[in-house]
């Protein structure tokens, strides 16, 4: 019965936050800082599927960045959606356009959609993404995984974020959330405690098409580490 009665009014407050959300972004029309606004309104409803969310930001960093993020199932929505800073947007694939309600959302606040599938288009919205950046003066929001893991670890990254910020000239910022996988079931009351932390900039001046895997490896051990130090944390917590 509360597994029933907790699908039924998140799939009716997601859709209610769609609905205002578009009309929101609509009279804002592709504002940098909307996105950010929704994604905590998504992420408020943590608390409907017992999760208790730790939340550990650092100051608003002044200037632009990519936002780097590990993606792992449906629940990143509740949770490390609350990390999105203001004046960010994210990078998506392009058939996100289509989710009923959420896609002219999606649109509307001002995300960057992206066709994977064929890499020359790919890489021309990479390149248009980092002009945005210097010109606009936005972040970018990415899951350099480019899948959610969904239980398999940190997955391996794809190098669009990383030639990205390069070619911007802008740091890398890590944003990482202690595991989900197999956390949450929707007909348990209690499912534990979830921490989503944001690191400190990498710097990435030093780097260009050459050593662009040191870059790539470097944020991948920085963040892997932290989502372990992150899982301990959090089975400490959780034997209180």
């Amino acid at each position: 019965m509360l597994k029933v009665l907790r699908i039924i009014v998140i799939t009716v407050l997601s859709i209610l936050i769609c609905v205002f959300g578009t009309v929101y972004a609509l009279i804002r029309l592709r504002h940098p800082s909307t996105t950010g606004i929704l994604s905590r309104c998504f992420a408020s409803m943590h608390p409907l599927v017992g999760l208790k969310l730790i939340r550990r930001t650092k100051p608003d960093f002044a200037k632009p960045a990519i936002y780097i993020a590990n993606h792992q199932n449906n629940y990143d929505m509740l949770t490390i959606s609350s990390m999105v800073p203001p004046r960010t947007v994210s990078v998506g694939k392009s058939t996100l356009m289509w989710i009923p309600f959420f896609g002219l959302m999606y649109w509307a606040t001002g995300n960057i959609f992206i066709r994977r599938e064929k890499r020359s288009s790919a890489i021309n919205t990479m390149n248009q993404v980092a002009e945005a950046i210097k010109e606009k003066q936005i972040s970018i929001w990415m899951f350099p995984e480019g899948t959610r893991s969904r239980g398999r670890g940190l997955l391996p990254f794809k190098t669009g974020a990383f030639h990205t910020a390069i070619a911007a000239g802008v740091p890398i910022i890590p944003v990482v959330c202690s595991s989900l996988h197999n956390k949450v079931d929707l007909g348990r009351k209690n499912n534990g405690v979830v921490i989503c932390e944001m690191l400190d900039p990498i710097d990435t001046s030093g780097y260009n098409r050459d050593n662009l895997r040191e870059l790539i490896e470097k944020s991948h051990q920085i963040m892997a580490d932290k989502i372990a130090e992150l899982d301990r944390e959090v089975a400490q917590l959780e034997q209180k």
